[in-house]
Parts: C-alpha cells; sequence; structure tokens
C-alpha cells in the first residue's frame, strides 16, 4: 500500500460535519469518527512548502500533548497527513471559560466560579509538573465539555522550562493576562507566568469582565499599577535589572475589596498572592490549590452540575467533504470574530480560530453563544460603583516614550 493510499485510509475515518472555526492557516472541523462513532474535532493545518517537512512548531505541541495526559487538559485522539495538510484530531468540547464568563443567561455562584477555577489549576499542575509552561493561559483556551470538565487547550505557545540560562521570548500570553516580568521584557522566567495569568482568570471570573484591559504594553503596565500599586524595591528587589524597565511615578494599591467586590476574604487572600510582583516568591500553583480558599464554604460545585452555554444547533448546509467523500454540513455564517483589546465582538462559533502565525503556531477556539456588544450581562457585582469615568494612566519617568514603545509592541516573533 502506496504512503498516499495509507494517508487516504486514515482520513476516510473521520466524517467531517462542520467548521467551528477558521484562521488564515488553519481550520478546526467537527467530525465524526466513523470507526469509534465519537465526536471529534480535527485541527487542520496548512503547512505550505516546508524545505525540511512538517514545520517544529507542530510537531512540538504534538509531542507535548502526548506527554500531558490528564483529566484537565485536551486530550490528542490522533494525528495524521492529508493532502499535504496537518491534521490534529482532538476530543470535542461543547464551550470554553470565556463563552461562560460572557453568557447573559448564566450566574455563577461562589460555588461554580471555583470549581473553574479549581479545574483550571489542576491542568496547570500536570503541566508544570512535566516542566512545561502554558504561555497561553486566558478563558478561550480553557474548553468545557458536556460533562463540565473544564480541560486546558491550544499548547502551541507551550515551552519546557527549568534549564538554567535558557532565555526565551517575552511576547507571549495574550497581553491582558501577561505577568509584568514579560511586560518588562524579561527573557528568563518560570511557572511564575502562568500564575500571573491564572490570577487574571480568577479575577475575570470573579468579576465577569476582564481584569487588566491594556491596549499597549505600556498601558498594561500602567493598568496594573493603577490598580496593584507600583511596585517597590522591597517588594520586587530585581525590577530595575529587567531588559525594558522604567520608572513609574508612584501608585498606590487599592484595595482587593474594591476592586473584587463580591469576592470572599479568602478569594482575596488567594488573588494577592496570585498578584505578587516578584516571581520568586509569586505563589506556585501547588500551593494555590491548597489554600483555603478551596476548602472553605461554599465547596466547589460538582463539574457536572455547573452552568454551561446552551448547545448550539448543528447547521445542515451540504458541503464536500476533503476527509470523507459524501455530504456533511457546514457551520452558519461566520460572526465577526472576537477582537482584543475591546473583546466586545463574540464569535458564535463552537470553536473559534484567530489568526495563526506562519510557523504554524497558535490557533484559537473559543465556543458558546452570540452575545450582543449592547447587551447587560447580569452579574453578582453592580459595576456602576467603579464610577463611568477610566481611571488616569500614571507617567513614565527616566526614559523616551516614543523609543520604549516601539520597543516594547514589537510584533509577536516565533517564539526560542
Amino acid at each position: 500500500m502506496s504512503e498516499n493510499d495509507v494517508e487516504k485510509k486514515v482520513a476516510d475515518r473521520y466524517l467531517k460535519r462542520e467548521i467551528l472555526g477558521e484562521g488564515t492557516y488553519g481550520v478546526v472541523y467537527k467530525a465524526i469518527d466513523t470507526k469509534t462513532g465519537q465526536t471529534v474535532a480535527i485541527k487542520k493545518i496548512r503547512l505550505g512548502k516546508q524545505k525540511e517537512g512538517v514545520n517544529f512548531t507542530a510537531l512540538r505541541e504534538i509531542k507535548l500533548l502526548k506527554e500531558l495526559k490528564d483529566p484537565n487538559i485536551i486530550e490528542l485522539i490522533d494525528a495524521f497527513p492529508h493532502k499535504g495538510n496537518l491534521h490534529l484530531v482532538f476530543e470535542f468540547m461543547e464551550t470554553d471559560l470565556e463563552a461562560v464568563i460572557r453568557d447573559p443567561n448564566i450566574f455563577l455562584s461562589p460555588g461554580d466560579i471555583k470549581s473553574y477555577f479549581q479545574m483550571t489549576l489542576k491542568g496547570l499542575l500536570v503541566c508544570h509538573k512535566k516542566w512545561v509552561l502554558h504561555r497561553d493561559m486566558k478563558p478561550n483556551n480553557l474548553l468545557i465539555g458536556s460533562n463540565g470538565q473544564l480541560k486546558l487547550a491550544d499548547f502551541g505557545l507551550a515551552r519546557i522550562f527549568g534549564s538554567p540560562g535558557r532565555k526565551f521570548t517575552h511576547q507571549v500570553f495574550a497581553r491582558w493576562y501577561r505577568a509584568p516580568e514579560l511586560l518588562f521584557g524579561a527573557k528568563q522566567y518560570g511557572a511564575g507566568v502562568d500564575v500571573w495569568a491564572a490570577g487574571c482568570i480568577l479575577a475575570e471570573l470573579l468579576n465577569r469582565r476582564p481584569f487588566l484591559q491594556g491596549d499597549s504594553d505600556i498601558d498594561q503596565l500602567g493598568k496594573i499599577f493603577q490598580k496593584l500599586g507600583t511596585p517597590t524595591p522591597s517588594q520586587w528587589p530585581d525590577l530595575e535589572w529587567l531588559p525594558d524597565f522604567v520608572e513609574y511615578s508612584s501608585q498606590t494599591a487599592q484595595p482587593w475589596r474594591k476592586l473584587c467586590p463580591t469576592a470572599s476574604d479568602d478569594a482575596l487572600d488567594l488573588l494577592s498572592k496570585l498578584f505578587t510582583y516578584d516571581p520568586k516568591t509569586r505563589i506556585t500553583v501547588q500551593q494555590a490549590l491548597e489554600h483555603r480558599y478551596f476548602t472553605s464554604v461554599p465547596l466547589p460545585t460538582d463539574p457536572a452540575k455547573l452552568p454551561r452555554p446552551a448547545p448550539k444547533r448543528e447547521s445542515h448546509n451540504p458541503r464536500t467533504s476533503d476527509l470523507h467523500e459524501g455530504p456533511t454540513v457546514l457551520s452558519p455564517k461566520k460572526k465577526a470574530r472576537r477582537v482584543m483589546p475591546d473583546r466586545e465582538v463574540f464569535d458564535g462559533n463552537a470553536y473559534h480560530v484567530d489568526k495563526i502565525d506562519q510557523h504554524g503556531g497558535e490557533i484559537r477556539w473559543a465556543a458558546g453563544d452570540n452575545t450582543s456588544r449592547n447587551e447587560q450581562v447580569p452579574m453578582s457585582v453592580d459595576f456602576s460603583i467603579f464610577g463611568a469615568k477610566p481611571m488616569s494612566r500614571p507617567t513614565i519617568n527616566s526614559a523616551d516614550r516614543s523609543h520604549l514603545k516601539r520597543k516594547l509592541d514589537l510584533e509577536f516573533q516565533h517564539p526560542e
């Protein structure tokens, strides 16, 4: 049997049903495994002309997912080439955490928030125990299955860490979830960058809106210091030695009770530890899971009882599949995709794919029902207490602003 025949035999096993998300270099399909009857998600990466075969980033993601086997990490079922593309077969997940947070019909109780965040940390702990940095923690990379189980997904930016002296790019994470050491240009970092992002996710669950919303790296640091205060040398001794350090005017930290009005005292204590400035003293994922927040009343909700967006109906527009000869189903007309940083446009497909880089890197999945930008999301906090005016941004001293802005706002480059 020829190589092409083998590829076709594997590809014919999967019957495509609809497009879940589409980007410049990749597509995610919902499909049926005709051998097992299981519903799966197939991520097709358009490889283009690679001089040395399959691109290294895709192979690295496959290798990491094969090693990270856990109920709180997305399962990679299969991987195969077909028609010049690489296909990754994942277990199918109905929605994601961003869809839950933004759904106007969902009320999250303290136990629900606790459960979703506990599963997030459990998945992240497995990564860190295997010396893997996720480097792209955010709500729409936390997928949720029909049984309520939350799983970490999208390991396109993940890397092995722990080697002394190893340097990485600081241009990782969506900006709103980026730790301050990355915003100051750190090339050597560890698990603390994932922990900071986890803190942003917990604050977003509690407030039902993104916690720190900067529109540039400089502005992101300003938003952090406005809420958490400007770090002092005693809080972060190594700060001034970071590559892109610049001195900000002094700002006083706001009380956590004001930042997250509906959170319990235990939740606020955990947040303060997750947002420790010095990455060397920032709480670890293991310590976070052992925090009294998770053992205090109310206990985390059973995953099967967690609220989730109503499942979307499958479309019935015929389309010819390139994996299986026969009729397939195409998703509804593509909605306007969510745009950072205002995060007001939300994709209505079950999965969502942002543009991925030319090195075959990241595909973004998101899920949930369409939420109008004019709808007010019912939450357990009245946002009017924050006032209508945005907080002023602190000034920057001892550096040329335009030069620093160009330096910090470089386009994402392929990570080392």
